[in-house]
């Protein structure tokens, strides 16, 4: 009898372990996506290459780093380089006219640049749901 509470408790003791090792967090698990950057180091962004534009919008909203646009990366929809806004729940296409380097931390910049930039202007979606339900 012993021996099975001792089995037990060592069992027990393992799954505490390997719950401690894995890396997925609670986060990770309720949005059922992984963090990028948690596992890739190269998709943290280099704020050597930062855009004048995001500089002075970090500046002007008072952060130290890129905060919420961290894990924001230049993607595709069909075959045409994109950025996610999750605020629209879309893709945002990138202009033909704007050429892309083929660094990937650059591009990722400028995603967010662009991200950045289409949220604050009267074309995103949300400009009409303002409009259309404020109370005042």
């Amino acid at each position: 009898m012993a021996k099975k509470k001792n089995k037990k408790k060592k069992k027990e003791k393992e799954i505490k372990g390997q719950l401690g090792k894995k890396k997925e967090t609670a986060r990770e698990k309720m949005i059922g996506q992984t963090i990028g950057y948690r596992y890739d180091v190269n998709l943290l962004p280099d704020y050597s290459r930062i855009t004048p534009f995001l500089k002075k919008y970090i500046e002007a909203m008072g952060w130290d780093d890129l905060n919420w646009l961290e894990d924001v990366h230049m993607g595709y929809e069909e075959d045409r380089p994109a950025v996610f806004d999750r605020n629209a729940n879309g893709w945002v296409t990138i202009p033909n006219k704007i050429k892309l380097p083929n660094n990937q931390q650059d591009r990722d910049m400028i995603a967010r640049e662009l991200l950045v930039k289409f949220q604050m202007s009267p074309n995103h979606p949300l400009v009409d749901l303002k409009k259309a339900y404020r109370k005042f």
